[in-house]
């Protein structure tokens, strides 16, 4: 791992048009650089496609890129994001047990516009543009109802209409989070549980849920995420610390898609290290 300078850390949880972002993965390396960071990681939704533009732009820039990816699991009946990094990118079973979720997502997409439009003038062009191979999701959906006029931004739209529980919202697949840690291990890379104790939850994931995890291999958690509620945090912290996983810290961009700003949260440099030893794809 290389960088010009020591910067202000690493943002290691990032989105671009390859999901649900809206900035080029290009355009990521370049802010990243104009800020002062010393590097960052792409961690698109269970995508790997973004990962050679942002590469080429980072060493341009002089700054560190980890390739990541941000996967859909689930643990216990629970939602659980998973942020895999260094991950080779032959991993077949992996990368088959992905094509499945992908695959599932644009189904489920597929349908809630379907639901959406009975009451609302979007098409399903209107949602996908012209990135039709990119991984579609709720925000897409979201975006199209802003483009269209009915709410401000993404937030209103998924607090008004995608929200679980809504009549136009349909559950997912998902990896079971056990087997997504041991793939992302097989597959030579490292795991991080994502943004823990964000209110969007409902709860935060409790220090029994992580004993579990980490058996499993887990590497890290997401605890400096802009998202995490202070209150939920201090079981969480304990919970860490006696279980020996590391910490990171990130912001979870997505350009204009959400309010979180680039480098706002960020690891370290010595985190970043050991995250990066032995990596099969390493920064």
């Amino acid at each position: 791992m290389t960088h010009s300078g020591a910067g202000r850390g690493f943002d290691l949880h990032t989105h671009s048009v390859h999901s649900d972002g809206t900035t080029r993965p290009d355009a990521i390396a370049r802010e990243a650089a104009d800020i002062g960071l010393a590097g960052f990681a792409l961690t698109d939704h269970d995508t790997i496609a973004g990962w050679d533009e942002a590469r080429a732009a980072a060493a341009g820039a002089g700054i560190a890129f980890l390739p990541g990816m941000e996967l859909t699991t689930q643990h216990d009946g629970r939602s659980r994001h998973l942020l895999a990094y260094g991950i080779d990118p032959g991993a077949t079973e992996l990368f088959t047990a992905l094509s499945l979720v992908r695959s599932a997502r644009l189904d489920r997409a597929r349908e809630m516009v379907r639901r959406v439009s009975r009451d609302y003038t979007i098409r399903w062009e209107d949602v996908v543009g012209e990135e039709d191979a990119r991984t579609v999701g709720r925000p897409h959906i979201a975006d199209a109802l802003v483009a269209a006029g009915y709410f401000a931004d993404r937030s209103t739209a998924f607090e008004m209409v995608l929200y679980p529980g809504s009549a136009y919202y349909i559950g997912t697949y998902a990896i079971e989070t056990l087997d997504a840690i041991r793939m992302v291990r097989e597959a030579g890379g490292r795991s991080v549980l994502a943004h823990p104790a964000a209110t969007r939850q409902r709860k935060a994931t409790t220090g029994g849920e992580l004993t579990a995890l980490a058996a499993a291999g887990l590497w890290g958690v997401e605890l400096n995420h802009p998202e995490n509620r202070a209150d939920w945090l201090p079981p969480l912290v304990a919970a860490v610390a006696a279980l020996g996983l590391e910490t990171t810290g990130a912001s979870d961009y997505h350009g204009a898609g959400k309010a979180n700003r680039l480098g706002e949260r960020t690891t370290p440099e010595p985190v970043m290290r050991r995250l990066c030893a032995g990596l099969a794809t390493p920064a």
